[in-house]
């Protein structure tokens, strides 16, 4: 089977992660007897210093032929304070948006080999298996107006947290879809004691439980949401959230693996090609230095593999083989304790290449 990956590096540590990913894709590929064509673009802080455009339409072009779009990270500091409010961010914003993908896909797996490395206890975090369903295209990120204005006669700033009904609908089924398969539990996620919208959502997912009978539904304040997710994170299977929420929670969620390198992460629509990207951010501090954990880029392109091509075989024989490497005793620094063997990205990315040969 042949299919076409546009690739999006972007900034600091991405180029190294997403070289990862597509070795390993390559190796599956081999191994699998399929073909990986790769188109990249440009996105994000690069982009703007290229393109003067976070996100070029060109870009946007080569995702849209494409079959799936794996993408590295966005930002840094070089690129917080530029003229006109240009910020990297705006070109994952905007992709996002362009392939019209509302719902982001967060599983948050605990790996026993790795319990020692979050700062929970062992037994808090042996087991965890979570998804984190958030809306994309709503809310507090693109709710206009947008503005700076005076308020009672001092300098103030405005944004809007908007949300139609069938937004809400929209990423509920998919919720619902998604725990349906698993442990039959969705969490719905809101602060409907203060906000009109959360008001509407948690009376949306009233309304559709009705077609899925064999989900149990809980409805939970956000602030206590965030307390649960640390103190007892197994009593979550599927969890659903508008954006601004899902992004904070997941965030949250990766100190139950112990990093935010590895966590991967899926955004998908209804027709564009799914995007697939880790949750890390660019970090540039360790930008070309070989210290980037590459797990969450390749599990992110397993997850391609999975939800765009349907591949589950293959999916599964990479998840095997980061399991089986952590298990081994290998890390990167950023999950590393005393008596661990850290390997680079290169190198760990040669571990799971060897352990999906077997």
């Amino acid at each position: 089977m042949k299919k076409k990956i546009a690739v999006l590096p972007g900034d600091g540590i991405g180029l190294e992660v997403v070289k990862a990913a597509t070795t390993v894709l390559d190796k599956t590929a081999e191994l699998f007897g399929h073909q990986f064509e790769y188109q990249y673009g440009d996105i994000g802080g690069h982009s703007i210093d290229k393109h003067n455009d976070p996100l070029p339409q060109e870009t946007i072009d080569t995702c849209l032929k494409s079959d799936g779009v794996l993408l590295g990270a966005v930002g840094g500091p070089k690129w917080d304070n530029l003229p006109g409010g240009i910020r990297p961010e705006q070109g994952l914003l905007g992709i996002r948006k362009a392939l019209q993908l509302f719902a982001n896909l967060r599983p948050v797996t605990g790996h026993e080999s790795l319990t020692e490395a979050s700062t929970l206890k062992k037994e808090v975090v042996d087991g965890v298996d979570l998804v984190i369903v958030r809306e994309l295209t709503g809310g507090l990120y693109f709710g206009e107006p947008k503005e700076r204005r005076e308020i009672d006669g001092e300098e103030g700033a405005v944004d809007s947290l908007i949300y139609k009904k069938s937004e809400i609908e929209r990423i509920v089924r998919q919720a619902f879809e998604m725990a349906k398969v698993r442990r039959k539990k969705l969490t719905s996620v809101d602060k409907a004691n203060v906000l009109e919208t959360s008001r509407l959502w948690r009376e949306t997912v009233e309304e559709m439980k009705q077609d899925y009978p064999e989900v149990e539904v809980e409805h939970m304040l956000v602030d206590n949401a965030s307390m649960q997710l640390i103190r007892d994170p197994k009593q979550f299977d599927v969890m659903v959230t508008e954006n601004t929420f899902g992004d904070i929670l997941s965030d949250a969620a990766s100190m139950l693996t112990g990093s935010l390198g590895m966590l991967p992460s899926a955004s998908i629509g209804s027709e564009a090609p799914g995007l697939y990207e880790p949750v890390h951010g660019s970090a540039p501090d360790i930008e070309g230095q070989g210290k980037a954990n590459p797990l969450a880029a390749i599990a992110s392109a397993a997850m391609m593999l999975k939800y765009s091509f349907h591949m589950h075989e293959e999916a599964d024989a990479i998840d095997t083989a980061i399991s089986e490497v952590l298990n081994a005793g290998y890390r990167t620094g950023d999950i590393a304790q005393n008596n661990d063997n850290i390997l680079s990205t290169e190198e760990m990315t040669t571990k799971v290449v060897e352990a999906i040969k077997k």
